[in-house]
């Protein structure tokens, strides 16, 4: 099993309540999102493993199992061309759980008229494979999102 923890301190929210279609209908993995604190942090790995895949908006780290855990920092980001957005790991990196993966503003975010607001999700996962997923509650990094069997 694999816990994954949440790489915001925030509001963790569930999907549903995520502006986008492709987040908030669980198309690209089911999980949930955390409305973050909106002030500069810095977003960390959710779990042990290696980033296979980095852009300043938004990381998968890949653990022993083979999960692959997708953090996407806000909705829409993918516009501001990595502007506000500070890389702190490279692709391939080994990254254990709570090490700093990229820095960011979520104020700036909302701004420059993005939401902040940054799925976590479980890629190529199906709903009844997670539990406990953290939705409608006070967040602090580190903590457990979900339980991923």
């Amino acid at each position: 099993m694999t816990t994954v923890t949440s790489p915001l301190t925030g509001r963790a929210i569930g999907l549903a309540a995520v502006p986008d279609p492709v987040f908030s209908g669980a198309m690209v993995g089911p999980g949930t999102a955390i409305d973050p604190v909106r002030e500069p942090s810095e977003a960390v790995s959710p779990v042990d493993g290696i980033i296979v895949s980095l852009h300043p908006h938004a990381f998968v780290v890949v653990d022993a199992e083979g999960h692959g855990v997708l953090t996407h920092l806000g909705i829409d980001t993918v516009q501001l061309n990595g502007e506000g957005f500070e890389l702190l790991a490279a692709k391939g990196d080994s990254v254990k759980r709570g090490d700093p993966v990229v820095r960011w503003n979520p104020a700036a975010v909302e701004q420059a008229g993005k939401s902040p607001i940054s799925p976590v999700v479980a890629l190529e996962a199906t709903a009844d494979s997670l539990a406990g997923v953290a939705e409608d509650s006070e967040i602090r990094v580190g903590e457990t999102l979900f339980d991923w069997s």
